[in-house]
C-alpha cells in the first residue's frame, strides 16, 4: 500500500485526526497496518487539500513541507484576536473599513520577499516550547521575524464595493508562509485591523482540490466502497519534477546507492524509474554526476 489519499480536510479537524481517520479506514477495508503521514499541517479552523502519504510516500513528506501552497482566505476587517483567527479573545478593534482601491493598492507591498512575524499562537518552538503553548498560559511571546515569499497574491471575490467588511484574497505562498500574519499585516497597511475569518487551502504542491476526497467519501472507502480515485499513485507526488528512464543496469545501481555519471540531463531534481515503469529513487544530477536522494523499496 504506497500512494496518496487527497483529503478534502473539513473544518474543526486537526491534521494528526485526519491521518488518524486515514488509518482507521484503511484497516477497515482489510490493509492492515500501513505507514501514513501527511505533507503540510493544516489548522483545525482551515478546509482544503490535505496530502496524507501511504507507504513509501511518506519518503516524499518532507518534499512535500517544502512546496508552496494556494489558499483562499477572508479578512474581516475591525477586529484583531489574539489567535488572528475567528477563535480566541479580541484584542484590537478599530471602526475603520478600508475601500476596494486601498485594499488592491496594498497587495503589491506583500507580494514577492516580504518579511512576516509568525502568530503567537503556533506551532514554532521558542525555547524548545511551542509557541502556542506559551501563550495559552500567558506568557509574553516574542516572535522573531522570518523570511517568506508571496508568489502571487489577488483579490478572489469581495463582498462590497466600498467600506469593506471583509474581502477574500487568493495567496501562493512559498513553504513557512502563515496567511493569518499576511492577513493581519494587510489590515494594518490599510489602516485598521482584521482577522482570518475563512481560511482555505486550494493546492499543496502538485496536489488539489481536484484530486481531494472529502471525509465522507474516505468513510465509505473503510466501509467496503470501490478504492477508485482514493488512493493515488506514488507518483502523483512527483508530477512536478521530471522522470528520468533508466536501463536494468543503471536502476540496479541507483538501488544499491551507486553513483551514476555519464547520462546526459540538466540538473536537478529527478524520479528515476526502470522498464516497468515503477519509482525506483528520487535523485539529483549535479554537473553531470547523479545521486540518490531518497530510495524507494516497491516491489513489482
Amino acid at each position: 500500500m504506497h500512494g496518496w489519499i487527497i483529503l478534502d480536510k473539513p473544518l474543526g479537524l486537526g491534521s494528526t485526526q485526519a491521518v488518524a481517520a486515514v488509518k482507521r479506514n484503511l484497516r477497515e477495508a482489510g490493509f492492515g497496518k500501513v505507514k501514513v503521514g501527511h505533507g503540510g499541517t493544516l489548522d483545525p479552523l482551515a478546509t482544503g487539500v490535505l496530502p496524507i502519504a501511504l507507504g513509501e510516500a511518506t519518503k516524499l513528506c518532507g518534499r512535500m513541507l517544502d512546496a508552496s501552497k494556494t489558499y483562499d482566505f477572508t479578512i474581516c476587517f475591525g477586529t484583531e484576536t489574539s489567535g488572528l483567527d475567528a477563535e480566541g479573545e479580541t484584542v484590537a478593534t478599530s471602526e475603520y473599513r478600508p475601500s476596494l482601491a486601498q485594499v488592491e493598492a496594498a497587495l503589491a507591498q506583500f507580494t514577492g520577499p516580504i518579511e512576516q512575524i509568525p502568530p503567537a499562537y503556533s506551532a514554532i518552538k521558542i525555547d524548545g516550547q511551542r509557541a502556542y503553548d506559551l501563550a495559552r498560559a500567558g506568557a509574553a511571546v516574542a516572535m522573531q521575524s522570518r523570511a517568506v515569499t508571496v508568489h502571487e497574491l489577488y483579490i478572489h471575490k469581495d463582498t462590497a464595493i466600498d467600506g469593506l467588511d471583509s474581502i477574500t484574497l487568493t495567496a501562493n505562498v512559498s513553504k513557512g508562509t502563515y496567511i493569518r500574519s499576511l492577513a493581519r499585516d494587510i489590515a494594518y497597511a490599510v489602516g485598521t485591523v482584521g482577522h482570518v475569518a475563512m481560511l482555505r487551502r486550494t493546492r499543496a504542491g502538485p496536489f488539489n482540490l481536484e484530486s481531494a476526497i472529502s471525509l465522507d467519501k474516505l468513510n465509505a472507502f473503510g466501509q467496503g466502497a470501490a478504492q477508485e480515485d482514493i488512493i493515488l499513485p506514488i507518483e502523483a507526488g512527483l508530477v512536478d519534477i521530471p522522470a528520468l528512464n533508466l536501463s536494468p543496469e543503471q536502476a540496479r545501481a541507483i538501488q544499491q546507492g551507486r553513483v551514476l555519471t555519464g547520462i546526459a540531463m540538466k540538473d536537478g531534481l529527478h524520479w528515476a524509474r526502470g522498464a516497468d515503469l515503477r519509482p525506483i529513487a528520487l535523485v539529483e544530477n549535479v554537473d553531470g554526476i547523479l545521486k540518490t536522494v531518497r530510495g524507494f523499496n516497491l516491489t513489482p
